[in-house]
C-alpha cells in the first residue's frame, strides 16, 4: 500500500516545475528506536518492539510518513491541519512476532485496512488543543466482527513543562471515543467469537473508550540529530474496560527514538 502511495507522491512531484523545487525546501526525517507496549489493548502481556520509520515533507505541504501515510498539512502560528490516508492498526489472535497474543485464540485477527484521517491543532499561548479523527473503511471480504468500518476521535490538551539545556518536556492529557463499530471491533465478543474462544459473549456500545496522559522528552543533540522519549498511559473506560478480553485497564507504553533530520 505504502509503495503505491510513494509512487503517487513521486508522480505528483513530476508535475511540478523543477525550477520551483529547491532542495532546502524539502525535509527528510529518519527514526529508529524501540518501544515497550502491551500485546493488545487491554492485555497484561508486554512486548519490546523495534521502531523504524521516516517522513518526507515537500515544500507544498504534501508528506509521506510511515506512521500516518500520504497526506497534506497546513501549519500557521496558531492553527494546524492535516489530512491523510494511511493504514489502520492490526490485532492478531495468535502470538506472531511483535503482534497479537495467544489469549485471543479464536477471536479472529483484525486486519489492516485503509484509514482516512484528519488532525487539527490550535495554540492558545503555550497550551495546544488537539483533535484527531480517523475513519477506517469496511473490509468487504472480512468477517463482520473484525472488518466493519469504524470511527475514532481523540481530543487532547498539551503544554510544555520544561524547556532548557536538557531539552524540552511536554505533557498531554487526552480522551478517546469510538462509535459502536469501533468498540465492538476491538473490545466486543460476538456469539460466534465466544464459541471459538475462551471468552463469554459481550455486547458493546459506542462512547468513551479511554482517558490518558503522555509525557514527551525531546533532546536535541545538534541541528540534525535528536532523541525523543515518550511515556504514555491509557486507562480504559466504560464498555472497553468491562470487556472480558481486557486483563488490565491501565495500559502503559514507553518508546524512545533517535531522530535524524536533513
Amino acid at each position: 500500500m505504502f509503495r503505491s502511495l510513494s509512487l503517487s507522491l513521486t508522480s505528483l512531484c513530476l508535475l511540478i516545475p523543477t525550477d520551483s523545487l529547491r532542495a532546502e525546501d524539502w525535509r527528510y526525517t529518519l527514526r529508529a528506536g524501540a518501544a515497550s507496549v502491551p500485546r493488545y489493548s487491554g492485555s497484561d502481556e508486554r512486548v519490546v518492539a523495534p521502531l523504524l520509520g521516516g517522513e518526507i515533507v515537500s515544500p507544498y505541504g504534501f508528506f509521506l510518513d510511515t506512521e500516518k501515510g500520504l497526506g497534506w498539512a497546513f501549519d500557521e502560528d496558531d492553527f494546524g491541519l492535516s489530512v491523510y490516508i494511511g493504514a489502520s492498526d492490526v490485532r492478531k489472535d495468535r502470538k506472531t512476532g511483535f503482534k497479537g497474543s495467544d489469549e485471543l485464540n479464536g477471536m479472529g485477527s483484525i486486519k489492516s485496512r485503509p484509514v482516512l484521517g484528519l488532525d487539527g491543532t490550535y495554540h492558545m499561548g503555550p497550551i495546544i488543543l488537539g483533535a484527531s479523527f480517523e475513519h477506517a473503511l469496511e473490509k468487504d471480504d472480512d468477517d463482520h466482527d473484525t472488518g466493519s468500518a469504524w470511527n475514532r476521535l481523540k481530543l487532547s490538551i498539551s503544554a510544555p513543562f520544561y524547556e532548557g539545556d536538557h531539552g524540552k518536556v511536554v505533557g498531554s492529557l487526552n480522551s478517546q471515543f469510538g462509535d459502536s463499530n469501533y468498540v465492538r471491533t476491538w473490545y466486543g465478543v460476538s456469539d460466534a467469537q465466544a464459541s471459538r474462544s475462551q471468552f463469554r459473549a459481550y455486547d458493546t456500545h459506542g462512547g468513551l473508550v479511554s482517558r490518558g496522559a503522555d509525557l514527551t522528552w525531546s533532546l536535541p543533540v545538534n541541528d540534525q540529530w535528536s532523541v525523543s522519549t515518550v511515556l504514555a498511559v491509557q486507562y480504559l473506560a466504560n464498555d472497553a474496560a468491562d470487556s472480558p478480553i481486557v486483563e488490565r485497564r491501565m495500559q502503559t507504553s514507553l518508546a524512545s527514538q533517535v531522530i535524524y533530520s536533513f
